[in-house]
Formats: C-alpha cells, structure tokens, sequence
C-alpha cells in the first residue's frame, strides 16, 4: 500500500546498484543519512541481466568498492583473476553486509522534482519523499536498442536483446546472427561457436584490445603507465571517449583476446558489415566489414605501442613479442543476404541501451537527453549522478574508478548540506 504521509531525508539515491550503494556507504561514513531506492533488488543488472557464462572483462584487483577492495578487505584469492556472475554477486553482498544501508528494494520512483524553496520532491511506489539532496545512479542501461527495422522482420526469425540472452538453449536450431561487436556481441558469439552452433555476425565499429600483452595483461601496463587516471578534462580527444564503444576482449578462461579475423578462420564465423536494415528474410548490411577490422586493429595495435612506449621510458625488462599480422582479409563485402536461405533462424541484438531520464524535472540535459554536469555535479543545486562512464575517468562507470567518484560526490553533497544549515 502507498503511503500518503510526506517523509523527509538529506539523501535520495536511485539505484541500487554498485554505484548508489557506494555513494551511500560514503555518505554513512561522513553521518550523512540518505535513503536508496531500487526498483528491482540489488545489483539487478549482475544478478539477473547476465548470461550463465558471464564473467568480467578487467581482472579481480580492479574491483575497488569504497573501503572494499577485491584482495584486501574482500580477502579475493585471485586478484589477476575474472569474476563469474555469481562470484561478482557474492562480492557485492559481502560489500552491503559491512554497512547495512537504508535499502527499499522494488520500488519505483516516478519523479523527481526540484521545490520552489529548494531541495527536491521524490514520488514513488510506495510514497512521496522530501529531500536535500539526489543523487541518481540508475546507469544507462534502461531501454534496449533495436532499430524500427527490426519491425520488418519475418516472424518465422525468432529476435532477442541481449538483455534476455542466458544461454544457447534459448535459441531454436539453426543458425544465428548476432548484431554488434562491442563487449557483449562478441562474447555471446563465443557461446554459440562453443556449442557448435552456425554464427554470422554484424561488424560494427567497435575497437579491441590486447589481453596479455609483453608478459603481463595489457590493463596492468596501462595502469602503470597513468592511463585510467586520465580525466575527461585533460583527454586529448574527449568526444571519442564519451562516445566509442568499449573494447572488446575477453576474461574467459584466464583472459584472452578476441580476434573476429581468427573466428572466422577457426570457427567458420561469417563475417558482414554493419547492419543496414530488414525486410522479411532478407537482411542487407553496409560495405564497411574490411574498414571496421581495420579500424579494430588499429586500436589494438596503438595499445600495444602505447605498452611499448611506456616499457621502453621505464627501461623495463620484457620480452618482445611478434608484430602484429592479419590472419585473414575478406575478399569480397557481402551486402545482403537471405537469412532462410542461410539457415538462420534468429537473431540476436548486441547494439546496447539507452538511458531514460524522462522521471527527472530538471534542465540538466542536453539536446540528446543526456545529463550535463561535472564529475556527477549537476547546475541544478543538489542534483547529481553517478556510475555513468567517463563522470571523471575511464574507470568511473566501472569497478576500477566508483570509490574515488562516490568518495569525491559524498564531499560535494556535504558540502551543500552545510552550507544549507549555514544558511
């Protein structure tokens, strides 16, 4: 039953994920009570969002909650290590077991709203909250992309998002195609090769990386060499940061990269580019698989001279590994193809989500929907956000950067609470 009464409380945070819990285990450090919404249960997106062979793509040391750290206060065993799903959830409920946050779980919150006096308005499932401060860390993982051409499909051709993806045992017989190659496409791709199953797969423009790299995982090199401390402020190019894909590798079986070129050489994977659009059986993609293989080991191979570079100032002692070689090229674009004729019978959407923030009454948008702020502070006087990539550096919507995010945010929100009280 929805509570009438109007409650108050310095802090509402939505989501209750890795990012909200962590803002709210720094606020509880410095006695600033706050409150968490969640609208399913706790870490939804790992515990339920994930396929069965999910594990994480950056080693275990990387996972640095505030005060929680993978292979010190956790006590993780495996720092050098990838997490399977169930592991990183594990991780988490041990986190929110140091601190016991105030946590409503299945919840929905259905406004924000800043008072003309000041502070905010928060109305939920369960009632209507008066606050201070928001902070909202709902990510940006709210609605799946598919393109309006999928409409077009033939419903002879079973379609799922990612987001629904567990296992192959989903699919009918037959063969598939995946859409997307950033870190979810690719890796999906391998459990459908593992099972023996016939894959195609859409080529977008997102890079790779190298996973071991000179003796070492190519993510140690780059953070020895400063590479996650570069902020948003001082990167060279900030607008291909806050909009490329992640690079794609892979944290299965101890780590490793993934090649497409080598899938298809190894695995039969066949190869197009982009796609392009959809019309009954007949799919058609862009001419673009030769420019974004390219382009993917374009990147790969600039990290690997960025790890040479470093090694080389340093004057550390390596060993040299072969220069990189294409293992195949294709040799002529294929822009159509019919996927009865082919055997395929589903296809998978990797291409990523949208956030909504269509609950939220404030000017703190841009002309595409996205929030303005810096580091999480918005110009809206006690509304910020937090767990977004790239708030202030590589690692800031990842394990690797939310204690220094939450850590600065929690000062901010204290600062502005007392200046109030000054005031």
């Amino acid at each position: 039953m929805k509570d009438t009464q109007l409650h108050h409380v310095p802090v509402v945070i939505v989501g209750g994920g890795q990012a909200g819990l962590s803002t709210a285990k720094c606020l509880q450090e410095k006695g600033i009570q706050s409150i968490i919404f969640e609208r399913h249960e706790k870490f939804h997106s790992w515990r339920v969002n994930r396929w069965d062979s999910f594990c994480l793509v950056t080693p275990n040391w990387q996972c640095r909650l505030p005060g929680f750290h993978y292979d010190t206060e956790y006590g993780g065993t495996d720092p050098d290590g990838f997490m399977l799903r169930d592991e990183i959830t594990e991780y988490l409920d041990a986190f929110v077991e140091t601190f016991k946050p105030d946590l409503r779980e299945h919840v929905d919150v259905t406004r924000v709203a800043p008072q003309p006096a000041g502070g905010f308005r928060v109305e939920t499932s369960i009632g209507t909250w008066i606050c201070d401060q928001v902070v909202i860390a709902t990510g940006g993982y709210d609605t799946p992309i598919e393109p309006d051409y999928a409409r077009a499909l033939s419903p002879e051709i079973m379609q799922m998002h990612s987001v629904d993806y567990r296992n192959v045992d989903q699919f009918p017989e037959g063969g598939v195609l995946i859409v997307g190659t950033g870190q979810s496409g690719v890796q999906v791709m391998e459990d459908f090769t593992r099972a023996g199953r016939d894959v195609h797969l859409a080529v977008g423009p997102a890079p790779r990386s190298p996973r071991k790299y000179r003796g070492r995982d190519a993510t140690d090199w780059l953070y020895d060499a400063g590479h996650y401390a570069i902020t948003i402020d001082t990167h060279p190019d900030p607008h291909k940061a806050l909009t490329q894909t992640n690079h794609y590798m892979s944290g299965r079986d101890g780590g490793k990269e993934i090649d497409l070129r080598q899938f298809h050489v190894d695995h039969g994977v066949e190869l197009y580019g982009s796609l392009a659009g959809m019309d009954g059986t007949t799919v058609s993609f862009l001419p673009d698989l030769t420019k974004n293989l390219d382009d993917a080991d374009k990147s790969y191979v600039g990290i690997r001279t960025q790890i040479d570079a470093y090694i080389a100032a340093q004057g550390i002692d390596a060993p040299v590994e072969p220069p990189f070689a294409k293992v195949w090229e294709p040799e002529v674009e294929r822009t159509e193809l019919n996927l009865a004729e082919a055997g395929i019978t589903s296809v998978l959407w990797a291409i990523g989500f949208r956030p909504d923030y269509s609950w939220i009454e404030a000017n703190v948008f841009d002309d595409r929907g996205k929030p303005k702020f810096t580091r999480g502070v918005t110009e809206q006087p006690g509304l910020h956000f937090i767990g977004l990539g790239w708030l202030n550096t590589w690692g800031s919507g990842r394990f690797l950067g939310i204690e220094e995010d939450s850590r600065y945010l929690a000062d901010r929100i204290d600062e502005q609470l007392s200046t109030k009280a000054v005031a």
